[in-house]
């Protein structure tokens, strides 16, 4: 009867180890999700910033750069794609679209001297500058959170726990895109001559 009762007790506390072990690393997992999903909306942020600053560079490069509408077209196909975007997956798929037709833009503005000397042009490329250094910045913390997360619940036992708990890996990673790694080209019809 003495080894009954014993077996009870030693199966009651590895139950009560295990339930508490399984709430704690629940708990962290909640965190770590809400942090992905917290450094997520900072990313959001600042491409909503960049896409609020694309129709006046535009409209400053126009003036000068009116034969270009094809570029201007692509511009403003791949703002209204990263706006329309609804997932985190969509986003960065749209926002490489976004930056491949920016630096086309910004490739035409070093045909254009005067445009590169206009001060409201000059202005609005820091900031579109200074808007890509941030998003870069927190696409890599988002990327390092969305890596601490997938880590924590890939080890075991956590594996075990968040496959209990309904926690999955989150495969929303920024990476390079192969377009981004080569120079944009850039043609401009020949001048008339008379």
């Amino acid at each position: 009867m003495k080894r009954i009762w014993t077996a009870v007790v030693l199966l009651g506390v590895a139950t009560l180890a295990i339930g508490l072990m399984y709430v704690g690393r629940r708990n962290e997992m909640v965190v770590k999700s809400q942090a992905v999903e917290a450094q997520w909306h900072q990313v959001d942020v600042d491409l909503q910033r960049r896409a609020d600053l694309i129709p006046n560079l535009v409209e400053a490069v126009k003036g000068y750069a009116a034969q270009e509408q094809k570029v201007f077209g692509d511009v403003a196909k791949a703002r209204s794609a990263l706006l329309s975007a609804q997932t985190p997956s969509e986003r960065i798929a749209a926002n490489a679209q976004l930056e491949g037709s920016l630096g086309r833009l910004l490739a035409i503005v070093e045909n254009y001297p005067q445009l590169k000397s206009n001060e409201n042009f000059l202005r609005l490329q820091d900031e579109l500058a200074g808007t890509e250094n941030r998003i870069a910045v927190e696409r890599r913390r988002y990327n390092q959170t969305v890596q601490d997360y997938n880590t924590y619940i890939g080890l075991f036992p956590n594996n075990i726990f968040a496959g209990w708990a309904g926690f999955k890996p989150n495969s929303a990673y920024f990476s390079a895109n192969e377009g981004g790694r080569e120079v944009p080209k850039v043609e401009f019809p020949a001048p008339a001559t008379k």
